[in-house]
Parts: C-alpha cells; structure tokens; sequence
C-alpha cells in the first residue's frame, strides 16, 4: 500500500513539471550595451561584464550598439573570446548612421552571432599598425598579418561568413558599406533603427544557441560603472597628457624640496596613471624625450644665468612634444588645443617666473652681512683721523679714512675688513 502512494506522488509530481517549466516559458528580455570609443583595457572590460551580466539574468539576447575606429589588439581578442564564451546571443549592431566597425572592431562585429549594420555605417580597414598608427616594419608586419589573417578568418569560418573578404580587409585595409557588406555575406542584417533589429532578431535560430523568443518592450540598458568610466577616461589623450604634466611637476618639486612628500606622493601616482595611458594610446616616442627636454631647460635655466633662453627653449621643447606626443593614423594631434595652450601657458609661465627669480637673486647686489655694506652711506660720529665712530644703518662702526673727516660729515663704505669699515668722504673734505 506504501509503494503504491509513492508512485502515485512521484507520477503526479512528473506530470507536473511541464507545467511548471510552462510557467516560466515565454519572452525574455532584451538587453542593451552601447560600446563607442577606441577598444581598449576598459571597453573590453565594459564588454565582459555585460555578456557576464546578460548570461547571469537569463537575457534572451544582447545587443552591442558599436562605434569604434579600432584599436589595442589584446583588447579586441578579449572582447572575441568573451562573445564566444556567451551562452546568450550576442547581436552585435554597428549603429547609429555614421557610425563605423574599423579595423578591430572588424573582428568584434563578425564573431558575434548575429552581425548587424545601420544604414550610412561602414566596415573594414583592419590592416594591423603599431601604436603610432604606421606600418609595421617588413619582417613584423608579415608576422603580424598573418596572425591576424588567420584570426580573422577562424572568426569568419566559425560564424559562416565571408572569410575572403576578412582576409582582404587585414591585407588590403578594404572597407565597404552596409549595402555592400549584406551583399557579400560580411554581416547577416541591415536594421533601420534598434526597433527594426529587434524585429528581424526575433525568432531567429542561433547555432548551439537555438531559437531567439525575445520580448521587444522588455529592454534593459546596461551602464558603465565606475571602474569602466575610469578605465575609459585614462585613455584619454587629454586625460594621459594632463596627468604626464602633473607627473613632471610633482617629482620636480620633490626633488628640489626634499621631504615635502605630498608632491612626490601626488607626482608619482599621475605618472603610474599616465603610463597605463601611454600602453592604450598611440604614443610618439618623440613627443615624450621632447617633454622630458623642456622639464630639463626650465630646470637648467634656475642653475645658469641663460639670460631667458632655456626658458625659450624649453617653451617651444614642450610645444612640439605636446603637439607629437600622439600619433594619430588620419594625421589629427591627439590632445586638444584647449588643453595644449592653458597647460603650456602655465607650465611655462611658471617655470620663467621662478627663473627670473633665481636670476634676480643672483645678480642682485648683497643686503645683509659685511658685502651688505659696501656702497652704503654714514655719517661721522667722531673724527676720522684716521679712524673714528660712524653710524651706518642705525649702527655705530669703527671705521678709517685716508684722509681726515669731522664729525656731521656723510661718508660711503668701500670695503670690509673684519669689524673695521673702510670709507671715504662723499664729498670732497676741505685741507685744513
């Protein structure tokens, strides 16, 4: 009788489940990421937390919204591997019109699971260059595109689209339009807007990943966090500069005024901040020694009486390296003029100030002490004949005289000679 009430439970507990699973069934929700910028530490960061995010909630899918000119390769292998790693679909829609998938971002597009254009975008020029936006030198540029050919085109061949173009756009740099990239099979759609992509999105079947049932009313935007939007800020060309010049100064003052710490403190933080920079931005070499150098002449100008033109030199060093610090492969500086000229105004404006102050100091004639005295006026106290009392500021001297003085008369110190002061009349002394 026992045995027969457990099976009874455990049939009904069966029959049970489909209903349960029934419950849970239906439409899920769309979630949203807009990655624009450089790809870099931080967006691929952004990236991985929002697939991570999206997989954790049980999303339907997730939409990429990207912009990019490319960027750092590391980055980019980071952002492929994290779409792979998805469970959830990954859509990744090269959007708004304008907007572009250049070079890394080549590859970020085509190994999303569905790839998806808006009208008036482009994609393509995925030839590898250094940091400094050139080419590469013979030998490396052969072992680096190869590479990335053979990347590229496992990337094309696991998502079933073109791998010749892929190919062609690392060896040849070639771009085509939304149009263009339907046409040969580079991506899968063209959506007018988010409304129409989630619209051709629905009820499409993903490999391994089966039949996309999303709701499209039921959006969740993810937001940068915190450590994104630092990450993101640090590679700043604006940001790197400001922080390199900041550097510069705080390790200068600590230098020059041992143990008043909180600029070194201060210095070498910027500095371990701007180098982080430095490995995400296309950095000129050049540009860096040039900075260095005009750090070097406005110091130089404190210890040599260069008469302004260290400063000179030193003002036109920081320019050109401000102006070369970054590379940029459409030829545009990478720091904005609004902060090139207040940041050399200042920099350089302070350093000649403090240089002309030195200078002053210098070639300005003694004030204290027994040099202090030469050239000053006193009158006599008592005779000079030779040697008498004269008062010199506020202060009675044993001085001497080649010739006699009488007491009223002005005298002016010609020289030192321990507490002695020697003198000679202002005006000529009448012969007795």
């Amino acid at each position: 009788m026992l045995y027969r009430a457990i099976i009874v439970i455990l049939l009904v507990a069966v029959s049970s489940l489909p209903a349960a699973g029934a419950a849970h069934a239906g439409p899920l929700p769309v979630y949203l990421v807009r990655l624009t910028g450089a790809v870099s530490p931080g967006n691929a960061d952004f990236l991985g937390s929002a697939i991570r995010r999206a997989n954790a909630e049980s999303a339907g899918c997730l939409i990429v919204m990207l912009d990019t000119p490319g960027g750092l390769a590391e980055s980019m292998r980071k952002m492929v591997m994290a779409i792979y790693d998805s469970r959830i679909p990954v859509v990744v829609y090269v959007s708004p019109s304008g907007a572009r998938a250049a070079s890394a971002g080549v590859m970020i597009t085509m190994a999303a699971d569905v790839a998806a254009m808006a009208p008036g975008t482009h994609i393509g020029a995925a030839h590898p260059v250094n940091a400094g936006g050139k080419d590469l030198g013979e030998t490396m540029a052969e072992k680096v595109t190869n590479d990335m050919v053979a990347f590229v085109k496992s990337i094309a061949e696991k998502r079933g689209r073109n791998v010749e173009w892929a190919e062609e756009a690392v060896r040849e740099s070639v771009s085509v339009t939304e149009t263009e990239a339907l046409e040969k099979k580079i991506v899968d759609l063209v959506a007018r807007d988010l409304d129409d992509l989630i619209d051709q999105v629905q009820g499409r079947e993903i490999a391994d990943k089966g039949r996309v049932d999303i709701d499209p009313d039921n959006r969740v935007w993810i937001a940068e966090s915190m450590r994104t939007r630092i990450l993101k800020a640090l590679s700043d060309p604006n940001i790197a500069y400001i922080l390199m010049m900041i550097g510069l100064a705080g390790l200068y003052f600590e230098l020059s005024h041992p143990g008043v710490i909180l600029p070194g403190v201060i210095g070498s933080i910027a500095l371990v901040l701007a180098f982080y920079s430095f490995q995400t931005l296309p950095v000129n070499i050049a540009g860096v020694l040039l900075i260095v150098l005009a750090i070097i002449f406005f110091i130089l100008e404190m210890k040599i009486a260069s008469f302004g033109l260290l400063s000179v030199a030193g003002i036109i060093s920081l320019l050109l390296g401000s102006v070369m610090l970054f590379d940029r492969v459409d030829g545009r500086i990478g720091i904005s003029w609004t902060v090139i000229v207040p940041t050399i105004c200042l920099v350089g404006g302070f350093f000649a100030v403090v240089a002309g102050l030195v200078f002053r100091s210098r070639t300005r004639r003694p004030m204290t002490g027994g040099s202090g005295l030469i050239g000053e006026a006193g009158v006599v106290k008592t005779p000079l004949t030779p040697t008498g009392r004269i008062l010199v500021h506020g202060e009675l001297w044993l001085a001497r005289c080649a010739r006699p003085v009488g007491v009223g008369q002005r005298v002016r110190v010609t020289a030192v000679d321990g507490l002695t002061l020697d003198v000679e009349p202002e005006a000529p002394v009448a012969e007795p």
